[in-house]
């Protein structure tokens, strides 16, 4: 009994009852069964294939060129490691602004081909509403992004903090609300000011996911290579490092190449 208790995958209801309790949500990207396994493992909330794929995983500069190929790829695989958590995948930039026609077959694609328990998209203007509604009536639960969002990079002036001006806080809390009818479960809140995530996460009863966003939020979330310390090469003011594994693997790397260079390996206790 015990461990089929373990077992049970998270559902929206317990993210909703975890916010309305108070109790933070822990989410956490991840892009393939073995990350997807170790973070599950762990005990997280919310696995998010993030279409940040496209700058940790394949090195593109933006998230412009993450495809849905991409994210049906690495979504079945991440579902293939994650048991308990729910899994959420991005939609990536331009599956559903044309419409919910165009919406509702690529969000229908991810959920058929990953298993995810829902869908992630960014944006609060009418497109994205009308595309939040029409999943949300097909039974596709949304997760939404507001703030900072990385598919608009280029109409907002590149990599920078959303929300400072004085008449941002209305705009934002006016943006959260309208997601919230629309049908989303949760809103992602990215790189703003923290008075003004709070303010956001006071005006709803979704809960509200920060990332740049200050503590004010019902859960936070970091890109997994970030929070390992595996991309060493980004370090925004946000970012707190849980590991230096860059180090450890460049270190490892070393040594094997030494032991191989110097005969050591393999030793004996390594042939058949």
């Amino acid at each position: 009994m015990s461990a089929h208790v373990e077992e049970r995958r998270v559902t929206l209801r317990d993210i909703a009852r975890k916010a309305e309790g108070g109790e933070r949500i822990v989410v956490v990207t991840a892009y393939d069964a073995l990350f997807g396994r170790l973070v599950d493992e762990a005990g997280v909330d919310i696995v998010l294939v993030g279409d940040s794929l496209g700058n940790v995983v394949a090195g593109f500069e933006t998230t412009l060129s993450v495809t849905m190929d991409h994210m049906v790829y690495h979504g079945a695989a991440t579902r293939r490691g994650v048991r308990r958590a729910l899994l959420v995948v991005d939609m990536p930039f331009l599956t559903w602004q044309a419409g919910e026609a165009q919406a509702l077959d690529n969000a229908g694609r991810i959920m058929r081909e990953t298993g995810a328990s829902a869908v992630k998209l960014e944006g609060a203007g009418e497109e994205s509403l009308r595309a939040v509604r029409a999943l949300v009536r097909a039974g596709i639960p949304v997760m939404a992004h507001i703030g900072f969002t990385p598919q608009s990079v280029h109409a907002l002036g590149g990599f920078r903090v959303q929300g400072r001006e004085a008449e941002a806080t209305p705009r934002l809390v006016e943006e959260a609300r309208l997601l919230e009818a629309a049908g989303a479960f949760a809103i992602v809140l990215e790189l703003m000011p923290a008075a003004v995530a709070r303010a956001v996460s006071e005006a709803v009863t979704v809960p509200t996911i920060g990332i740049g966003a200050g503590a004010g939020c019902d859960g936070q979330v970091l890109v997994l290579p970030d929070l390992l310390g595996l991309n060493d090469a980004f370090s925004p003011k946000f970012l707190k490092r849980y590991a230096s594994l860059a180090d450890d693997v460049r270190g490892a790397v070393r040594a094997f190449a030494d032991d191989v260079r110097e005969g050591r390996y393999p030793a004996p206790e390594h042939e058949f």
